[in-house]
């Protein structure tokens, strides 16, 4: 099984079991970190998320990874865990969850000299990535932009 059919797989078991418990499927993820891959499933809800909450759906997932579909995975740890205040934007739904709120855009290659620029986010379609800031609106090619994130001022 692929990383990405892990992740497609993953997800469609997570969906009912986040929707089970109150809470939202934000994101999955399976990657290597090092000697070890960690499978991450990203989870929300507009109260927030806490503990029990990554608890109840890491006891849920848990026996459904179990399953004989999974076992030419390499041993992973799985994690359950909130999507964070600054939660990464990926997917379509992610932006469009987003938009009128704060992002910042991270860039491969520094534009107009800067590595990132952050805004309120006004439309994404795929190829371009649109965001005001100060009244001023700038579009950027997605293809230049390696990462966009939630923008939260601490």
């Amino acid at each position: 099984m692929t990383h990405k059919e892990v992740v497609r797989r993953v997800t469609e078991l997570a969906q009912p079991v986040c929707q089970q418990n109150g809470l939202s499927l934000w994101d999955v993820t399976f990657e290597k970190e090092g000697r070890q891959h960690v499978l991450t499933v990203y989870i929300d809800r507009d109260e927030g998320v806490d503990l029990a909450a990554c608890e109840a759906v890491s006891r849920a997932l848990d026996p459904l990874l179990d399953a004989k579909e999974f076992d030419s995975l390499p041993s992973y740890l799985l994690q359950v865990s909130s999507a964070g205040l600054e939660r990464p934007l990926t997917r379509p739904e992610h932006f469009a969850w987003a938009k009128g709120k704060a992002v910042t855009l991270t860039f491969y290659r520094a534009v107009n000299g800067a590595q990132e620029w952050t805004g309120t986010l006004l439309s994404h379609d795929g190829v371009m990535i649109a965001v005001e800031r100060e009244g001023e609106a700038r579009s950027f090619a997605a293809a230049d932009v390696a990462h966009v994130r939630l923008h939260f001022d601490f």
